[in-house]
């Protein structure tokens, strides 16, 4: 009898302790309109429980440790809720969840982790239903991306905080990936290097970024390929280009193979500008990434692309009206030559992963990039300047009457250009329930022969025109005796080559005072390199704080800096002459982030205001020049700079299960070259706003559309080359852009059909998109004409692309 009572005694305190361990999260699941769901699966782990016929819930769940509940059913949005309770406590946790049926794919989803690391975290699907003249990654960045922005809608680069297109990162699966180098132009580009149909995972930080991360001084795009798990195959054809991806995995489960194939053709967006031209692009890629998983703890990984830019452009007239209405004037321009450019860029990474224990892992990556590229033209021009008859009763209203400046120009080029970059990188990472440290050694050779010769001659109204700094030019009243030089000539070859060793350690740990969450990481890269005996080093300290308060309201707070310094590359290396200056320093920054998240109800739906202000101090700046998107450094560290602004981004539901960005960005930064006073860089771009709003017919949920908006403040530009930045301030107009496309959705994993023809597809859909749906003209540099007479010159824009229709089939089986 005393054991049985011992027993009951042991079993009954052994319950209380249990017990004692335990804490209790309880509440009501509904959907959006407030009706309660039933039988919703509510889990952590394998242990789970079910909503009843009043959505009510009850789980109990191990205290004092972060638990993620999941909240999932099949006509819902599964959705996952972390908490973290003390011993014995009862929280009471209401939950919403979104239909599937309704549902438009959400940009980005950003967990605790990533919201106190500052990453953006973009949603796929949005990137592939944005319109846009350039359907990108990189597009969605320059929409809701944090103080990034961009002019030029045929380029996928952009800009952030005040940096220039140079100094942003790109990674695709950790390893950091590289434009052409002698593009000059928007329209050159073609295709970006990131696959969209291939991507999986895309984060993005606007600054403030870790130590893993590479030198440079603006952001970091880290792009994840996604590994397959059944066969696929994916398809889009519109009157831009083509593409298809297909996909698969071997039967046992350990290999997997993902290929893409794109090709894109820009003459619809080009011909829609005021210059008639023959225009022939060929842009086209290949890429394939392919995993193989020798053992539990062992895998290989190949990323592999091929890549031809083939460009062919020639004009034949221009006609451009300009001025005011009390002097309105006319450019006509006829043209002869041509311009015939190629990029050819390859690229190949082989990656080994080591699983040592739980809590070690060990990555070797090597890679290696080659990129050929010719740019070959000439291009002669013959121009009119007139007045335009004003008189509206007139015959000819609108017509040059009167020429007040003739003139001619040849341009010619005979550029080309060989990059070798190899690497190898081992990584190690340790992770434990408390701390994560992070560190890598890679080492990099880059070997760049480069031919540069470019000259320019013009002539106004007979007269050849010298360069700036020659002797007057006073024809045709008195004889000129010198010798003719070009306006422009600049000459260079060079064979660079170059050495790095790149190291970095990072640290980070993520613990609790009382119940607030508090993320830290602190880290340190440094990096040596050699060109002709010129050896330097620097080193780049940074840290990261967040804060989660136990608050009802759902709020976070972020710091971030460091010092950042971005090594010169081989462009940041050659002057505006075609010279390699070996002695170039690192440009060096200190930066200063303060932000917060803070994510709350709104109409019963959810939605998140982040907002972000920073402050940059730049020394050993190296000044630049921008024409369209080609850079051009001095070559030498003669400036100093600061950048200040802040950034604010809401999103949320404004339609009910779709998503949209509503974005906000003020922008100061000025330069300081030797010493003669602070004046704005060619980033200077004061104010943006920009809006992606996605919309359906509740009606017909599968009427889907799509909307993104961008107004953008003028850049000092438009300048010409020669000119001098302190004399020469004016800026840009503003860039004003709406960009539209309606799809219908005839069959997807919601919308299911019964009709034959559809028996085959996954998804299938059909849409039409409309550019510049206003046809806006926005300018991007300006052409210059004078008349020799009066020694006047006349700034004409060169406006970007007009209203362009497109059409656009995806399918998927």
């Amino acid at each position: 009898m005393n054991r049985k009572l011992l027993v009951s005694l042991l079993f009954s305190l052994f319950y209380i302790f249990s017990w004692g361990q335990e804490a209790t999260v309880q509440g009501v699941v509904k959907d959006l309109t407030g009706q309660v769901i039933a039988d919703v699966s509510i889990h952590y782990d394998d242990i789970g429980t079910t909503s009843d016929k009043q959505g009510k819930y009850l789980l109990n769940i191990p205290s004092d440790k972060e638990v993620s509940i999941v909240f999932s059913h099949i006509r819902y949005i599964t959705f996952v809720k972390k908490v973290r309770l003390k011993k014995a406590a009862v929280k009471h946790v209401n939950i919403v969840l979104n239909e599937s049926v309704e549902n438009i794919e959400e940009i980005n989803i950003i967990s605790h982790k990533k919201e106190a690391e500052g990453i953006t975290v973009v949603k796929i699907k949005t990137v592939d239903n944005l319109p846009s003249t350039n359907a990108s990654i990189e597009s969605t960045i320059k929409i809701i991306g944090l103080g990034a922005s961009s002019d030029n809608e045929l380029s996928t680069q952009y800009k952030v905080r005040g940096g220039n297109y140079d100094e942003n990162l790109v990674y695709v699966n950790g390893i950091e990936v590289y434009r052409p180098f002698l593009v000059r132009s928007g329209q050159q580009e073609g295709l970006s290097f990131v696959n969209v149909d291939m991507t999986q995972n895309v984060k993005f930080s606007s600054g403030g970024f870790q130590a893993k991360y590479g030198d440079k001084l603006s952001s970091v795009l880290d792009i994840t390929y996604r590994k397959p798990t059944e066969f696929g195959l994916k398809t889009e054809l519109s009157l831009l280009g083509a593409s298809a991806t297909t996909e698969g995995i071997s039967k046992n489960k350990k290999t997997t193979a993902l290929f893409g194939l794109r090709y894109r053709d820009n003459s619809l967006l080009v011909n829609s500008r005021d210059i008639s031209s023959n225009f022939n692009p060929r842009f086209m890629d290949m890429q394939s990434y392919m995993t193989h998983q020798m053992s539990s703890k062992f895998s290989v990984d190949f990323l592999g692309t091929f890549s031809i830019n083939d460009y062919r452009y020639q004009p034949t007239s221009r006609k451009t009206k300009f001025g005011t209405l009390q002097d309105p004037k006319e450019l006509v321009i006829y043209y002869d030559g041509q311009e015939n450019d190629q990029y050819i860029t390859a690229f190949g990474a082989v990656s080994a992963n080591y699983k040592l224990t739980d809590d070690w892992k060990l990555n070797l990556t090597s890679s290696i990039f080659n990129t050929q590229e010719e740019e070959y033209f000439d291009i002669a021009a013959a121009y009119a300047l007139g007045n335009s008859n004003t008189d509206a009763s007139s015959d000819e209203y609108g017509e040059s009457e009167f020429t007040v400046g003739i003139g001619s120009q040849i341009d010619h080029a005979r550029n080309a250009l060989d990059a070798l970059i190899g690497n190898i990188e081992v990584k190690a990472n340790y992770h434990n329930n408390k701390s994560q440290i992070d560190f890598g050694v890679k080492y990099q050779i880059e070997d760049i022969k480069d031919r540069l010769i470019e000259w320019q001659i013009i002539d106004s109204a007979g007269f050849s025109i010298r360069p700036p700094g020659h002797s007057a030019n006073n024809q045709p009243y008195e004889a000129y005796e010198g010798p003719i030089v070009p306006f422009q000539d600049i000459r260079g070859t060079n064979s660079t080559d170059m050495r790095r060793l790149m190291v970095f350690t990072q640290w980070n740990r993520k613990t609790y005072i009382n119940d607030h969450q508090f993320w830290t990481s602190i880290g340190i890269r440094s990096q040596q390199w050699e060109i002709e005996n010129n050896r330097q080093i620097i080193f780049s300290p940074r840290f990261q704080l967040a804060l989660k308060p136990d608050w009802d309201k759902n709020i976070m707070f972020r710091l971030s800096g460091g010092s950042y310094a971005q090594p010169p590359f081989y462009k940041e290396l050659r002057d505006a002459d075609g010279i390699v200056q070996p002695e170039v320093k690192a440009q060096k920054s200190l930066h200063l982030v303060f932000g917060g998240d803070y994510s709350f109800t709104m109409w019963s739906r959810p939605f998140k205001l982040v907002a972000e202000t920073y402050y940059k101090h730049l020394t050993d700046v190296n000044p630049y020049t921008l024409d369209n998107v080609r850079l051009r450094y001095s070559a030498d560290n003669n400036a100093i700079a600061y950048a200040t602004g802040l950034d604010m981004r809401l999103n949320g539901e404004f339609v009910p299960g779709t998503e949209s960005w509503f974005s906000f960005s003020y922008l100061n930064t000025k330069e300081n070259i030797d010493n003669q006073g602070y004046i704005s860089r060619p980033s200077d771009q004061r104010l943006k706003f920009s809006l992606l709003f996605q919309d359906y017919v509740p009606s017909m949920p599968h009427l889907k559309m799509y909307m993104n908006l961008v107004y953008n403040t003028g850049v000092p530009g438009g300048s010409p080359t020669y000119a001098d930045p302190y004399e020469f301030q004016i800026r840009l107009g503003d860039y004003k852009r709406a960009d539209i496309g309606v799809f219908f959705v005839f069959k997807d994993a919601q919308k299911k059909s019964t009709k034959r023809w559809l028996e085959p597809f996954k998804d299938f859909s059909i849409g039409g998109e409309i550019f510049n749906m206003f046809d806006m003209q926005n300018a991007i540099t300006n052409t210059w004409v004078r008349d020799v007479y009066t020694k006047r010159m006349y700034a004409v824009k060169n406006s970007m692309t007009g209203r362009v229709f497109n059409v656009k089939i995806k399918m998927k089986l």
